[in-house]
């Protein structure tokens, strides 16, 4: 599953937001895709497409990964419940803590 999350998901989002950081800093290597121009007129025709400001969906964009990136956490999580929850507990009976809290639940010694 792991490796369709990487192709499906990371990969295409990492192309973008390199291609988008490029084009904003115009780092093209003589290439027309990563001009500044060319990213202007880019979120330009899908600002009047989506009717909002080329401004506002960068960030949009950024949350709707944000977003898609918990939801995909959400589902692995859900699926490995047993071994994360076995993790825990082990972590749990591990710590200082739990040890300090079963000293002070233990009867006092006469």
């Amino acid at each position: 599953m792991l490796r369709y999350l990487v192709i499906f998901f990371i990969v295409p989002i990492g192309l973008f937001w390199t291609w988008f950081g490029l084009s904003y800093h115009d780092i093209n290597f003589g290439l027309i895709a990563f001009t500044r121009m060319f990213h202007d007129i880019y979120f330009a025709q899908m600002a009047e497409m989506l009717g909002v400001p080329a401004d506002t969906i960068p960030m949009a964009i950024a949350k709707a990964c944000v977003i898609d990136f918990l939801f995909i956490m959400a589902v692995f999580a859900f699926r490995r419940r047993r071994e994360i929850g076995a993790w825990w507990s082990s972590r749990v009976a591990a710590s200082p803590v739990s040890s300090l809290r079963e000293a002070d639940q233990a009867p006092p010694a006469e």
